[in-house]
Order: C-alpha cells, then structure tokens, then sequence
C-alpha cells in the first residue's frame, strides 16, 4: 500500500512526521498511544521519518518537527506543528469520526 492509498482512507488518519534525533518528537509517541488507546480502531496512526521520506515531507511542506497532519478522504482537515496534547488530539480526531 503507497501513501496515497493509505491517506485516501474514510477514517482519520493521523500522520506523525518526525526525526529520531528530534526532542520534541519523543515527546509526541507517547501521547499518540495514549490517543491510540482511546480512538482504537477509529483512527490510523502512522509515523513518518522526514530523514528518510524527504519529498513527502516537502511535498507537505512540513518546515517543523514534529509535525501532525491529519487526513480524511486524502485532503488534510487539519495540521499541528510541535508537540500537541493527547486531549487536543483526541478531540480533533472525534469531530471528524
């Protein structure tokens, strides 16, 4: 599966882009378990190294890590650029269910 075909999904899809040397972006795993744990099947969590996926990175222009791009039917309905709480998550992620 490509990611087109992964972000072409009905449900939500929330894409972490990341790097493993990036601070901030550990922050973020544990909270999008957390998110995971309470959405469960309802979502599609997927992590995305920017080191090692350079033009989908630019392609979303992602400039800043850790960055959360969420899709629904392939368009993004919305984008959070550093670490963002498993609340405010979890919510955004609910109004598009």
């Amino acid at each position: 599966m490509n990611f087109s075909e992964i972000i072409n999904d009905t449900k939500p899809i929330l894409i972490d882009f990341y790097a493993d040397w990036c601070q901030p972006c550990k922050m973020v795993s544990p909270i999008l378990k957390q998110v995971k744990v309470q959405l469960g099947d309802n979502v599609k969590i997927i992590k995305i190294n920017v080191d090692t996926n350079a033009t989908l990175s630019a392609k979303y222009n992602v400039r800043s890590i850790p960055t959360l791009l969420l899709f629904k039917n392939g368009q993004v309905i919305w984008e959070k650029v550093g670490v963002a709480s498993a609340t405010e998550i979890t919510k955004k992620i609910s109004e598009t269910i």
